[in-house]
């Protein structure tokens, strides 16, 4: 009787990690730039370093929102009002910001307080928006598409009525210092590594997930799902609040317009940062790294001269194909398993 000889076992093939396959994008999209910076403007892309920090800045706000609704998508849910919150939030911590120079203060008798206090407000009015949007969505059964639409009419429209249209300027210098320098990117940063933390070492981490994954299946393994979707939505609207105060404080004065479209940058930072829209996926890091390649692209476009219009084509389509190929990732996981 011949011996069979047994087979070797093929080795199991290791999938490169999702934030690499994301940072690898990140690296392609700036050697592009950097390419055609030479071809059409004769000069370096990367080798401004001014023009590389005013991307930086100009994305850790939109970044602040985005680790807020990559934590709502990861739900399955969605986050439309976080633009809004930063506008209404602006306007109404920039009120309370305000230094007694000047003469027509929003509220006279309550002018030069420590910048605590307008960070307070405007965090606070922020989690407030969260909790109502979670409570709408949780409580009632409200999708959240249409819950957080409300609040973002709403939202906007509070920040129309509170000064009539009117901008808000003159904050203290104390107040003004949170937006200058590099202060907006080490909020961010430090917003980014707590919930990282928080998602891959935490409870609070572990319940998102299985909530996202199945919601039915969560709330039989005992989780209090209708509590932890107010919990994740409160701290969107926490970070959107965050975001506002920062906002105001860059630019030293607030308008209703403000966080306009901020919602869809930071929806986008995270899908292509790798958060699925079906939920139950998605890290903070891949959503920090799909920041910077958001702005990347928006920089780089503006380096080139592209029209704003076109910029917005192209915005569109990028997160068209990052839903795509989410939905292409998820199919072959399916057949997989």
């Amino acid at each position: 009787m011949e011996n069979v000889q047994a087979q070797p076992a093929s080795p199991t093939r290791r999938k490169l990690p999702q934030e690499l396959n994301i940072l690898t994008v990140l690296i392609g999209v700036a050697l592009v730039f950097e390419l055609l910076g030479w071809f059409v403007q004769g000069q370096s892309f990367l080798g401004n370093p001014q023009r590389l920090t005013i991307m930086i800045l100009q994305v850790s706000v939109v970044g602040i929102i985005a680790i807020g609704v990559t934590q709502v998508i990861i739900t399955g849910g969605i986050d439309l009002s976080s633009g809004s919150v930063v506008a209404m939030t602006a306007m109404i911590a920039m009120s309370f910001a305000q230094t007694s120079d000047f003469a027509r203060a929003i509220y006279p008798g309550l002018t030069d307080l420590p910048a605590i206090v307008p960070i307070l407000i405007g965090v606070g009015l922020g989690l407030i928006a969260g909790i109502i949007n979670g409570a709408l969505i949780a409580l009632t059964g409200i999708p959240p598409f249409i819950a957080t639409l409300g609040m973002m009419v709403t939202a906007r429209g509070v920040a129309k009525w509170y000064t009539k249209g009117q901008p808000i300027s003159f904050p203290s210098e104390s107040f003004a210092s949170i937006g200058s320098g590099a202060w907006p990117v080490a909020i961010f940063l430090l917003a980014a590594v707590i919930f990282h933390v928080a998602l891959r070492y935490t409870r609070y981490g572990k319940f998102t997930y299985a909530i996202g994954a199945n919601a039915q299946a969560a709330r039989v393994s005992g989780i209090n799902v209708q509590a932890h979707l107010v919990k994740v939505y409160a701290i969107a609207g926490m970070l959107a609040g965050l975001a506002g105060v920062v906002t105001a404080a860059r630019a030293e004065t607030a308008q209703a317009g403000m966080g306009m479209m901020y919602e869809l940058d930071a929806i986008a930072a995270a899908v292509i940062g790798g958060t699925s829209l079906s939920g139950g996926r998605g890290r903070i890091f891949g959503t920090v790294i799909g920041t910077v390649i958001l702005g990347l692209m928006m920089s780089g476009f503006t380096f080139l001269r592209v029209d704003a219009y076109y910029q917005e084509i192209v915005k569109g389509l990028i997160i068209v194909a990052a839903v795509v190929t989410d939905v292409y990732r998820q199919k072959a996981r399916v057949k997989k398993g």
